[in-house]
């Protein structure tokens, strides 16, 4: 069985969301995946060609001024017209830690997503308010969902 590629881009510009960040990254490599390479990037750091290697995405944000952070729109802004028409149909997953609510940010992302026709799998993540120790356990959760629907073909 081929190698599937899945690509995790998170903003961490604090211990929480890099912890975040670190969970979904064990979850998408739990010993019982067997057929998918994980890479993560910082979304200053990644661009057209990364997703186009990619067979699947999760994207990571916080929560700025009711949108997403800087970085997170920096990516988007080099990348949204290179793959617009490559990459149609990704299978993506996204989180949000939002301080206080987490809709402006959602509804922007949204907007992106149904504008490259990116395949959401699931309902947008938003770890709302302040920290929570069970937030780890959730991103677990959807890194190995993710990376689990990629190694067993559903996506």
């Amino acid at each position: 069985m081929p190698t599937k590629n899945l690509l995790i881009i998170a903003n961490t510009p604090s211990d929480n969301t890099t912890a975040l960040r670190d969970a979904i990254l064990r979850g998408a490599q739990h010993p019982d995946i067997e057929h998918v390479h994980v890479t993560t990037l910082a979304p200053l750091d990644a661009g057209p060609d990364d997703v186009r290697a990619a067979d699947a995405i999760i994207l990571g944000t916080t929560e700025n001024l009711a949108y997403m952070s800087g970085a997170m729109k920096d990516f988007f802004d080099r990348s949204y017209y290179p793959i617009l028409e490559e990459k149609q149909g990704l299978p993506c997953a996204v989180y949000i830690r939002a301080g206080q609510d987490g809709t402006g940010t959602r509804r922007a992302l949204e907007s992106i997503l149904t504008g490259l026709r990116w395949k959401l799998v699931q309902d947008i993540v938003i770890y709302r308010g302040a920290w929570q120790p069970n937030f780890i356990e959730q991103a677990e959760e959807l890194g190995l969902y993710m990376a689990a629907g990629l190694d067993n073909g559903i996506f």
